[in-house]
């Protein structure tokens, strides 16, 4: 009988064609990106050797992020995201070639280097949020989570290969030359969304999202969304305090360990392999502990790899930190990205993802900073360990936070629904739209939603808890205000208001729903005592 061997869990996402040629495309340009980096922050401990700016390597390329994350996931959220991919690695390559260019001639300084290395990261900034979102298109719900850790995996098999690639690179032929591989990289990237024929998004009846209103639904949604928050909390303080290996291992390398390009290389490879072995190991790992205690514990081990660094004189435990460092990374990384991409539906997951990115990247940046200006006035192992025992207590404090489901209430309650207003009048046939909402539309000012309630009085603690759920729902649909009323006279009386900026607006609240929102409207209203469901109603703004 021939032997069969089944495919690793890990590896199970790979049978979708697309994805699978998007993750190679997209392991080939990741490699290249860290060829980059390793070659910027090697070149800049030539140019500027102070600890600040060679952090500021980091810094640069981490900022953009921060900055035009928001933004960058609400185009990807209303316009062609294989578009939108295209045209940003078309900016990365020429950031890349003008960057090699400038080295080679030996006409760059230590600012056109972090000028250039933010350019650069605007162009990861517009990529990462589209990306990420995509994943949801090129792989059934199933293999979503397998998907998404295959990305970390291929991540950080880049950050294995790269960086060793970057170090030889460096020595053989210069800096210059770790820049142009970077940009051969991501033709090949280019060449694969090339060839990628996106299937048709069925366009509805309500207009597309502008950016500033786009921007503002995602902002909306995140704050009314308590796994979303979460998930940026704990990878805040997970990447703050991480982030100053990325700062200072340049300068720790060459100063502490008096060492060259080819071993900071090796460093980053040794903690990039790590990485992806952690990552296959990850699915077995879920059926021992939660998302929230593996992000816990992983903390505490990455704090445990820069107390190592921050005591190492020699290569070797120096080498162990990084392994232990590169293993709580993607056990830490992977399993918050994957909480904060369940927390999000469709229609706002690459802004949600988008200002996720934002907030770690900031905190990275911030956290590179600081470890850089600690380096400068007490030295590098200082830093190291000021982060150690920073993240440590951090990842204490903040380990109430749970991060392991989206949502907690079960499904509606049989044969109840969510209370629907009166049907919307059809607009007159002199007009020459095709439907109300090109009548009212984004310009209609705010409408005011209600809702009407009869509770009886023995359940008013079971509402209002179940009104609380409902906020958050409206608020996650694009409720810019939400009030309930309680009427002083008739106790069993209440209103539910909220206010939304537009007729656009209100039309789009149905679409934004997912099954856990209308479950939480059902259940509030499966509390009301009279005939019939209760009564709803909107309101147009007609007094500026």
């Amino acid at each position: 009988m021939p032997l069969r061997l089944s495919t690793p869990r890990a590896f199970l996402p790979l049978r979708h064609a697309t994805f699978r040629t998007l993750w190679l495309a997209t392991l080939a340009s990741n490699i290249g990106m860290w060829v980059q980096n390793t070659g910027a922050g090697w070149l800049m401990t030539s140019l500027d050797p102070a600890p600040l700016m060679v952090s500021m390597v980091q810094v640069a390329s981490m900022l953009p992020v921060f900055l035009l994350a928001l933004p960058a996931g609400a185009l990807a959220d209303i316009i062609d995201r294989r578009a939108f991919l295209l045209g940003a690695q078309a900016w990365i390559l020429v950031m890349a070639l003008i960057l090699s260019g400038l080295t080679a001639t030996g006409a760059l300084g230590p600012w056109g280097l972090l000028l250039l290395t933010f350019g650069i990261g605007a162009g990861s900034a517009m990529n990462f949020p589209a990306w990420a979102a995509t994943t949801n298109e090129l792989v059934p719900r199933e293999d979503l989570v397998g998907a998404i850790a295959l990305n970390g995996i291929g991540f950080n098999l880049a950050r294995a290969l790269g960086p060793a690639i970057g170090g030889f690179a460096i020595a053989a032929a210069g800096a210059q030359a770790a820049f142009a591989l970077n940009a051969v990289s991501f033709l090949v990237l280019i060449l694969a969304l090339v060839f990628w024929r996106r299937p048709a998004v069925p366009r509805g009846r309500v207009p597309k999202e502008n950016l500033v209103s786009a921007m503002r639904a995602g902002v909306r949604f995140v704050s009314a969304s308590p796994a979303m928050r979460a998930a940026i909390l704990r990878a805040c303080t997970f990447f703050l305090f991480s982030a100053a290996v990325w700062g200072l291992l340049p300068l720790f390398v060459r100063e502490r360990l008096n060492l060259g390009p080819e071993a900071f290389g090796l460093m980053l490879g040794v903690m990039g392999g790590s990485a992806v072995a952690a990552g296959f190991a990850l699915p077995a790992l879920r059926n021992r502990l939660d998302r929230s205690s593996t992000v816990f514990w992983a903390s505490l081990a990455i704090c445990l790899a820069m107390g190592i660094l921050a005591l190492s004189h020699h290569w070797l435990p120096a080498a162990l930190g990084m392994l232990i460092y590169g293993a709580a990374w993607i056990a830490a990384g992977s399993t918050l990205s994957a909480s904060a991409q369940l927390a999000a539906p469709a229609w706002v997951r690459a802004r949600a993802i988008a200002i996720y990115q934002l907030s770690f990247f900031g905190v990275m940046a911030l956290g590179s900073a600081l470890a850089g200006w600690i380096g400068g006035r007490f030295g590098v192992p200082p830093a190291l360990g000021a982060a150690a025992i920073g993240g440590a207590l951090a990842a204490i404090l903040v380990r109430g936070w749970r991060i392991d489901s989206v949502a907690l209430i079960e499904g509606p309650p049989a044969a109840t629904s969510e209370p629907k207003p009166a049907p919307v009048p059809e607009p007159q046939p002199e007009a020459p739209a095709e439907s109300l909402q090109a009548q009212l539309g984004e310009r209609s000012g705010r409408i005011l939603e209600a809702v009407r309630y009869r509770i009886d009085p023995a359940q008013r603690a079971a509402f209002l808890a179940a009104m609380q759920e409902v906020r958050r729902v409206r608020l996650r649909s694009g409720a810019v205000s939400w009030r309930l009323y309680e009427d002083v006279a008739h106790p069993d009386r209440w209103v539910e208001l909220w206010a939304v900026e537009s007729w656009t607006e209100h039309l789009r609240e149905e679409t934004r729903r997912t099954d856990w929102d209308r479950a939480a409207l059902a259940r509030a209203a499966a509390l009301h005592r009279a005939d019939g469901p209760p009564d709803a109603a909107r309101f147009l703004n007609v007094v500026p």
